[in-house]
């Protein structure tokens, strides 16, 4: 049951304790343990909590049984971890962003550097330990092997060597494969360059510098990156805003800015006023909505009302359309007697409505015949014309197709189509046109190449600026720190 609680209890303080223990284990996997599993990261982690939060506890003797039992993994990480100077910097440093820097240097600090020289002598034994780690035979009875009596075989015939083909000559490797290109050795050289000027002008202002980093940058761990040009930009750009921000403040406090208490203070006292006005905008805001709300339901009503008076009068105009309705339709039905006594008597008098009408149809036929004979006519005629025409046309054709045709045809590169266009031109002029317009095009191709180098070139010169301005900020930085630790 004590076994399990303290299984338990080490989960729990590695789950609580992450961020802390991150950042030891993943220094040692960037630092010392570059060839070490990463599958073996948990039990650093374990190490590391054990060390840090239970040593105490543990006492020496449990906490070195823990660690024997992994011999070939664990002095590396203990000896990396039990560095006083990493302790005492870098450490340190990153724990305090996390927790309280007094906090940190008391319970956890302190508690490793007083551990450390016990710490030290165990890691010492388990070096040797491992040195000298031999496996070892047991004497006891081994069965002794017997050599088979086997046959021996009869030597074998020496084969005749077959000849060697000569290969042919192969050319010699060309000087300039072990030559490093010309643009390298120019970029070193402006990168010395760059640097000699760096450093001459951070004598110039060492006092300065040295302060303004060991206000802001003191903290920073020194770790070997690779950037990449985005990288560098933003790195250079943070540290140049950080160096402006402190030359200002500097600034300020040599033209006689004074304590900001005053400013706080103020600036608290309208804050609360605003808060004051803010709220009585809001109660004010809600007076305003109560309101709104009455008046809104004082308008429905008076909406209903409107609506029944407007109902009563539909119903009114309604009973007064359905009484001219009624009206109208006697009215109708009047005109309805009528109009079937008036047809009564139109049949009295059918027949000789029906005689009148079959002559004035035998009239209209009649006339319809003689206009149909009239354009019968003249379609005739205009087909005996349209004919006529068509055969002279056909006559002409075939009198043109008789004369002997011409059938080398010269073309004038220099002469114009003649279609009666504004832009027309001849394939003399449409030639060289092509060719002013491929030169163009060729010279801007050649003018984008040029100032794409030139970006490129400009680019990497300030890339090495900025690598150059990193660099000695970070020197800066490792002085400030190792300072800061003696």
């Amino acid at each position: 049951m004590t076994e399990e609680k303290f299984v338990l209890d080490t989960l729990a303080g590695c789950i609580e304790y992450k961020s802390l223990l991150d950042v030891v284990v993943n220094a040692f996997f960037v630092r010392d343990g570059r060839y070490c599993l990463i599958s073996e990261r948990n039990l650093y982690i374990v190490i590391c909590y054990l060390a840090t939060f239970q040593l105490e506890e543990l006492g020496l003797q449990h906490f070195s049984r823990i660690v024997k039992s992994l011999i070939y993994i664990i002095p590396s990480f203990l000896r990396f971890f039990f560095n006083a100077l990493y302790l005492n910097t870098w450490i340190k440093d990153e724990w305090s962003q996390i927790y309280d820097s007094l906090y940190v240097k008391e319970n956890w600090i302190d508690p490793l550097l007083r551990w450390q020289p016990k710490v030290q002598q165990l890691i010492g034994q388990l070096t040797d330990k491992l040195n000298n780690h031999t496996t070892t035979v047991k004497t006891s009875t081994v069965t002794q092997p017997k050599e088979f009596n086997l046959t021996v075989p009869k030597p074998r015939a020496i084969p005749i060597p077959l000849l060697i083909p000569v290969l042919e000559k192969r050319p010699p490797v060309p000087p300039s494969t072990y030559k490093p290109p010309q643009e390298k050795k120019q970029l070193e050289e402006i990168k010395t360059k760059n640097r000699r000027k760096a450093e001459v002008s951070v004598l110039c202002s060492c006092s300065t510098l040295s302060f303004l980093l060991n206000c802001f940058f003191c903290n920073i761990d020194n770790i070997p990156i690779k950037l990449n040009a985005a990288a560098i930009l933003r790195e250079g750009a943070l540290y140049q805003r950080k160096m402006e921000q402190e030359l200002k403040r500097i600034e300020d406090l040599l033209r006689g800015a004074g304590d900001p208490s005053e400013f706080l203070e103020w600036q608290k006292q309208m804050r609360g006023k605003d808060l004051e006005e803010q709220l009585a905008e809001i109660e004010c805001r809600r007076l305003q909505g109560k309101l709104s709300h009455e008046e809104a339901v004082l308008a429905h009503q008076n909406v209903i009302q409107e609506n029944k008076m407007k109902a009563d009068l539909m119903r009114e105009k309604k009973a007064e359309l359905m009484h001219l309705y009624a009206e109208k339709r006697l009215q109708e039905q009047k005109e309805m007697r009528e109009l079937v006594e008036q047809v009564m008597e139109g049949h009295k008098n059918a027949k000789q409505a029906k005689i009148k009408l079959q002559k004035y149809k035998q009239q209209i036929v009649q006339e319809v015949c003689e206009e149909s004979r009239e354009l019968l006519r003249q379609a005739l005629e205009e087909e005996e014309e349209k004919l006529k025409k068509r055969y002279e046309l056909i006559q002409q054709i075939r009198a043109i197709e008789s004369l002997p045709s011409v059938r080398h045809k010269f073309v004038d590169l220099t002469e114009t189509g003649g279609h009666g266009l504004i832009c027309e031109m001849s394939i003399v002029e449409l030639r060289e046109r092509l060719a002013l317009l491929r030169e163009a095009q060729k010279a801007e191709e050649e003018e984008k190449r040029d100032q794409i180098i030139h970006e490129k070139q400009a680019k990497e010169q300030l890339l090495l600026d900025k690598l150059d301005q990193i660099s000695l900020f970070r020197a800066e930085l490792g002085r400030a720190a190792a300072l800061k630790s003696v």
